[in-house]
C-alpha cells in the first residue's frame, strides 16, 4: 500500500513556493495577506476606473452645454480650482494625477 502524504506534502510546499514567488513575500501568511490586499486593490481599480468614465461623461455634458452658448471648450480657472484640489488632498503627485484625469476628461478638440 503507497502512502499519499509526500505528495501531498510536495503539492503544497510547490504551492507555498509559487504564492511566495507570486507575490514576493518571504512566508505563507504574508503570501495570502497580500492575496487578499490585491484582490480588494483591484476591485477598487474597477470602481475608480468606473468613477473616471462617469467623470468623463459629466464633463462632456459640461462642455456641450458651454460650446453651443457660445463659450469655450475648456474653463481654466475651473481647471486650475480642480488641480488645487487635488494636490491639497494628495501632495504633488495629486497634481499630476488631476492634470490627466482633466485630459481624459476634455476630449477630443
Amino acid at each position: 500500500m503507497t502512502s499519499t502524504a509526500p505528495a501531498q506534502s510536495t503539492a503544497k510546499s510547490t504551492a507555498t513556493k509559487t504564492a511566495v514567488e507570486k507575490t514576493g513575500a518571504g512566508t505563507e501568511e504574508a503570501a495570502a495577506l497580500i492575496d487578499d490586499a490585491r484582490t480588494r486593490i483591484d476591485t477598487l481599480d474597477d470602481r475608480i476606473i468606473g468613477l473616471v468614465q462617469e467623470r468623463m461623461a459629466v464633463s462632456a455634458v459640461i462642455q456641450e452645454a458651454r460650446i453651443t452658448s457660445g463659450g469655450r471648450r475648456i474653463n481654466l480657472a475651473r481647471e486650475m480650482e480642480v488641480l488645487g484640489s487635488y494636490r491639497d488632498a494628495l501632495g504633488r503627485p495629486g497634481t499630476s494625477l488631476a492634470m490627466t484625469l482633466l485630459e481624459l476628461c476634455r476630449g477630443r478638440a
